[in-house]
């Protein structure tokens, strides 16, 4: 479980088949092998640590489903370990299961933050609301508007210097969780109805 507050901007410094390589000092500090780390909203596994940086298996599912397989060395990628009983909750419920892949369609520059619309699968924009939780990049964010296939959300300066959502483009693809609440609420609901 994550809360979407990236702790690092890290970068990627190898791939291979199966495999991802990323150097993140800060939340390699305490890490070991087995623990989890979400790298771009995705939770994988650790499997080896060295030097700041640490390596994961990286399954054809994970890359089928995710935005991981566009990734090289160089890349800048989120970083964030797996919440604690003692971690605070500055975001939302993050699972790290990637629920789809969005792109980014347009993005605006506004006086102090930059207002970023996002394609997204149309199945998907049922469990978005305005004023609502959603992970984009594994970065929690308050949807501001929604529609059929695309939500809005606002950046502000902190997102913006600290996150890779300041450096996405028009086109770019990124990785979408909703907030698993919503989904867990529909499948109550349904099962109640005759």
């Amino acid at each position: 479980m994550f809360t979407g507050i990236v702790e690092e901007l890290g970068e990627v410094v190898g791939q291979q088949p199966g495999q991802l390589s990323v150097r993140g000092p800060r939340v390699t500090a305490d890490a070991r092998p087995g623990d989890s780390i979400a790298v771009n909203g995705v939770c994988l596994t650790v499997v080896s640590l060295a030097g700041g940086e640490f390596t994961v298996d990286v399954l054809p599912e994970t890359l089928a489903r995710t935005a991981l397989a566009g990734l090289a060395p160089g890349d800048a990628v989120n970083l964030e370990r797996a919440a604690t009983a003692a971690t605070r909750l500055g975001g939302h419920l993050v699972q790290g299961h990637v629920d789809g892949v969005g792109t980014v369609r347009s993005r605006t520059a506004g006086a102090r933050w930059h207002d970023l619309r996002v394609g997204l699968p149309a199945p998907l924009s049922r469990y978005l609301v305005e004023k609502g939780s959603v992970s984009v990049d594994g970065v929690s964010l308050t949807v501001v508007a929604v529609g059929d296939d695309w939500f809005d959300v606002a950046l502000i300066p902190t997102t913006l210097e600290l996150t890779t959502l300041g450096r996405r483009r028009v086109g770019d693809p990124v990785n979408l969780e909703v907030d698993v609440i919503a989904k867990y609420v529909e499948k109550l609901v349904g099962a109640v109805r005759p």
